[in-house]
């Protein structure tokens, strides 16, 4: 059974500190430790009002921790977290009632409709009847599942039941919006209208969202600015754009050979303009350059000189995943990592 606390409604709005100016998240030297591992090392990070902003790292970096600490699921072993003004240790509700989260589990109950998984979330955080009929008819066009409010949500596409729990965390209107790796799991087609939906949510709502991610292309399309962490660490912080013109070379060009030699890197770094190559097995090269058609003309004229066939080659700009290499000195990788349940948030002043 769930009780109030105090007495007082749950959900009662987003109250609190809003000076001028003021971030919507300030992380501050945070730090979280399990015994001797530390999952997060004093990260320190500022998100301003109405801004996408991405954390970007492997599974195991450390993203879907760090929004745990600022969504007060987890205790903050040291430093600390103010979301819309509330210190999350100090004052949990305070930030519950201006936060929505969508983890990265879908967690709609598939026997209940659309519309009334919607409207038992914003019961939960005491939204009054008329508002919560006019905040759900709103989100369910928002988020194109005005037809299908009446439908069981077992009946849903993947997609669709994404969109659904966007809806949903959205339904008691609040002003920061976390999403743990939003499109996990989607087809190409749903991750598209994912991203089209987000963006168009964050205009209208004039929401402020932070988002994780292991998709390099999704970070792209969405971000105004990426927070690249890996083993707990922020390792990079700037622009989509801004990071990409940080890694020496424009760009990019990726080369199949068939039965390379053993010196064959050796012979790719001596290119001109060649800023680093990276093998990648299979006769597969990754070479980042300053001047691709130059370099891509001295490659080929070296290959057939040494009559090493070339299997494949493409040329393009550089990428998020260069500035991964970069900064971390590998490729995205998946890690096995101790797991700990992401579930909702409670609603402000709610206890079991």
């Amino acid at each position: 059974m769930i009780a109030k606390a105090n007495g007082k409604p749950a959900g009662s709005g987003c109250e609190g500190p809003d000076k001028q100016g003021q971030n919507a998240i300030d992380v501050e030297h945070i730090v979280k430790k399990y015994g001797d591992f530390t999952a997060v090392n004093d990260v320190t990070f500022h998100v301003v009002e109405e801004e996408i902003f991405g954390l970007l790292g492997p599974n195991g970096a450390g993203k879907s921790t760090l929004i745990r600490m600022m969504t007060t699921l987890l205790p903050i072993t040291s430093g600390r977290a103010i979301v819309a003004g509330h210190d999350v240790s100090k004052d949990a509700d305070g930030a519950r009632r201006c936060i929505g989260v969508i983890p990265q589990a879908l967690t709609s109950d598939l026997d209940l409709t659309v519309e009334e998984n919607m409207n038992i979330y914003a019961k939960l955080y005491d939204v009054p009847a008329k508002q919560r009929k006019e905040a759900i008819d709103e989100l369910l066009v928002l988020v194109d599942l005005t037809k299908w409010r009446d439908a069981q949500t077992k009946t849903l596409s993947g997609g669709m039941r994404r969109r659904l729990e966007i809806a949903r965390g959205l339904v008691h209107s609040p002003r920061i919006f976390f999403l743990d790796e939003p499109t996990t799991g989607l087809d190409p087609v749903s991750r598209v209208a994912v991203w089209e939906m987000l963006t168009n949510i964050k205009k209208n709502r004039q929401l402020t969202i932070l988002i994780t991610t292991h998709y390099m292309d999704e970070a792209d399309r969405l971000c105004d600015r990426i927070a690249i962490v890996d083993h707990g660490k922020l390792v990079a912080l700037d622009t989509p754009a801004a990071l990409k013109a940080s890694v020496p070379g424009s760009n990019v060009i990726e080369v199949q050979f068939e039965h390379p030699p053993a010196d064959l890197e050796q012979r790719l770094h001596s290119l001109p303009d060649v800023t680093s190559v990276q093998h990648e097995g299979a006769g597969m090269f990754r070479v980042l350059t300053g001047n691709g058609s130059l370099t891509t003309t001295a490659l080929v004229e070296m290959a057939v000189h040494a009559g090493i066939p070339v299997k494949s080659l493409t040329v393009q700009s550089t990428t998020l995943d260069d500035v991964f290499v970069h900064y971390t000195g590998r490729q995205l990788r998946d890690e096995l990592v101790k797991a700990y349940g992401f579930v909702m948030p409670q609603a402000p002043g709610l206890r079991p």
